[in-house]
């Protein structure tokens, strides 16, 4: 998996499409998530800097992206659910004054990879999860900038990725991979010892293996300290994000996974190290919040003004780090695993997380149930057979079977445990 001459995300180099002066065109994938509204906060802000020609959302928030593509003026809506069309053209017309030219809309499961594809600078990636991996391929292939929110699509299609991206096309918006990409800056690939990426250990950092039997999707999604989507809580609270940001660690920046450590860290201030040959370490370090990783991803190599707010050095603060506990979080080290083992690993361990998270969140599922069905799955798949003619068929069918799997399990799981509390 480390065949690349180059990493895919090098500060160092900047591909940058020609486009006339002026401001930057952007296109905001998944805008209606927390990435996409922060990234259009950000742009109305800078309108000198950005302007977004195409918005996409899954379309189950139909009113807030009508308002979106109004006050930013787009040419283009996309809406993944094709029986959403009608609630926005209403919520569209409701917007724009009479008379107003209506965007163009696109719907259907392929309408955010159309969107990618559009002409702009650079797409902000903004989905959660492996449906984000055409649009990415779409944008790469296209020849635009990718800002890249959505981890999964680099997760579960690596080879894929690397196998078309271009050398800078490629800039991390995730806030430990654009800490990375920032502290990078500072050397050369040959004096990275170490990666260090942080965190913030969930609410449920402390807490053993046996204290975790009874957590509720509630208290999963009481995130200490950031704001997000349901499965990015969920998965922040299993490790399972760490685990995915190890692999695209890797994947981005070409460092063996023996070289790339994880330590928790619960103020998540520092967003991640590097350490270097000469025994320095270069950490970058914002208050939590992600409009600082975004301006990155869609205004590097300039830095937005104002992007995100800084730290007031007049207030004292207390920055504490601890190892991570692989008994009670396993994640990280089943990541690890299939991370190395490369291929279809990665994916099936990403769908069948995707799987179980849904069934713990509507309740199908208790919380320890989520790592033990992910890493059946993942053993059940076994080592992977593709090599490296790996194509988007493998992969697909791997997401699909272990999708399948995982809700078989967790369904015999679920009716084990429904029996014994009859018993």
């Amino acid at each position: 998996m480390s065949d690349s001459p180059t990493p895919l995300a090098d500060p160092h180099l900047v591909f940058d499409p020609v486009t006339d002066d002026g401001p930057r065109d952007i296109v905001v994938l998944g805008s209606t998530g927390s990435i996409g509204t922060q990234a259009v906060d950000l742009v109305l802000r800078h309108p000198d800097r950005f302007r977004v020609t195409a918005l996409s959302a899954a379309g189950g928030r139909v009113g807030l992206l009508a308002e979106q593509a109004r006050r930013l003026r787009v040419r283009t809506v996309a809406v993944a659910r094709e029986d959403a069309v009608p609630a926005l053209r209403e919520a569209l017309a409701a917007q724009y004054g009479s008379g107003e030219p209506l965007p163009e809309i696109l719907a259907g499961p392929d309408a955010a990879t159309q969107a990618a594809a559009s002409d702009c600078h650079t797409v902000l990636n903004g989905i959660t999860g492996s449906i984000g991996l055409a649009p990415t391929l779409a944008a790469l292939e296209a020849g635009r900038t990718l800002a890249l929110a959505n981890k999964e699509s680099l997760i579960v299609g690596g080879p894929l990725v690397k196998a078309i991206a271009k050398p800078g096309q490629i800039i991390p918006v995730d806030s430990e991979h654009a800490a990375l990409f920032q502290a990078l800056a500072s050397g050369t690939r040959a004096d990275v010892r170490k990666l260090v990426v942080t965190a913030s250990g969930g609410p449920f950092r402390g807490r053993t293996k046996e204290q975790l039997a009874d957590v509720t999707p509630e208290d999963a999604l009481a995130h200490p300290t950031w704001a997000m989507g349901p499965v990015i809580t969920v998965n922040s609270s299993t490790l399972v994000n760490k685990g995915l940001e190890v692999i695209e660690a890797h994947l981005l920046y070409d460092i063996p996974f023996d070289r790339i450590d994880v330590v928790v860290h619960p103020q998540s201030y520092v967003h991640s190290m590097v350490e270097f040959t000469d025994g320095s370490t270069l950490a970058q370090a914002t208050p939590p919040d992600m409009r600082g990783p975004i301006a990155i991803g869609i205004g590097w190599p300039e830095r937005v003004p104002d992007a995100a707010p800084a730290f007031d050095w007049t207030r004292a603060s207390s920055w504490e780090f601890f190892p991570l506990d692989d008994e009670a979080f396993p994640a990280v080290n089943l990541a690890r695993h299939v991370g190395e083992l490369g291929s279809t690993a990665p994916a099936v361990f990403n769908a069948a997380n995707e799987e179980c998270v849904d069934a713990f969140l509507h309740g199908k599922l208790p919380y320890p149930g989520i790592m033990d069905t992910v890493t059946q799955v993942v053993t059940e798949h076994g080592t992977p057979r593709t090599g490296t003619s790996l194509t988007l068929s493998d992969v697909l069918e791997a997401d699909a079977w272990a999708r399948t799997r995982a809700r078989e399990l967790s369904a015999e799981l679920s009716a084990k445990a429904t029996a014994e509390a009859r018993a």
